[in-house]
């Protein structure tokens, strides 16, 4: 496995962060939030990424840019060493933009926690398993 979280992995892109915001669909557990949208970003041959990720804090939540940074390295962090569970299971591009959504200051124990189950939420509401595979796990 490899952790690392390259520039070329990091949604940078304003075009396809307001498609994002436009036509992306979200996922949600407390206080995180996944925005997403499939497809692929740029040109094809350049880039052979399978997710583009960003982060988000809210100035409304954290007033003080120290505390918006803070949690920012700490979702960057926890996507870094969780992206397995979004990589193995993806068959195509995703761009996802993440976000921390309340004024409670959880631990990082808590919020690594947290984004385990939202990636996990994710791949059972959009990652659908051949029907083989489901039976002869069924069947154990």
């Amino acid at each position: 496995m490899n952790f690392t979280y390259p520039k070329n992995e990091k949604l940078k892109s304003k075009i396809t962060i307001g498609l994002l915001f436009t036509e992306g669909k979200s996922v949600s557990k407390y206080p995180l939030r996944l925005v997403y949208k499939a497809g692929s970003f740029g040109n094809p041959e350049v880039s052979r990424e399978k997710i583009k990720m960003g982060v988000s804090v809210s100035k409304k939540n954290f007033k003080k840019a120290v505390d918006r940074n803070y949690f920012k390295r700490v979702l960057r962090e926890t996507y870094r060493l969780n992206k397995h569970l979004l990589i193995d299971n993806l068959d195509q591009p995703y761009s996802f933009m993440f976000f921390y959504q309340t004024k409670d200051r959880l631990t990082y124990e808590e919020i690594n926690t947290k984004t385990i189950q939202l990636f996990e939420k994710f791949i059972a509401q959009n990652i659908k398993k051949p029907e083989s595979e489901s039976d002869s796990i069924s069947e154990i």
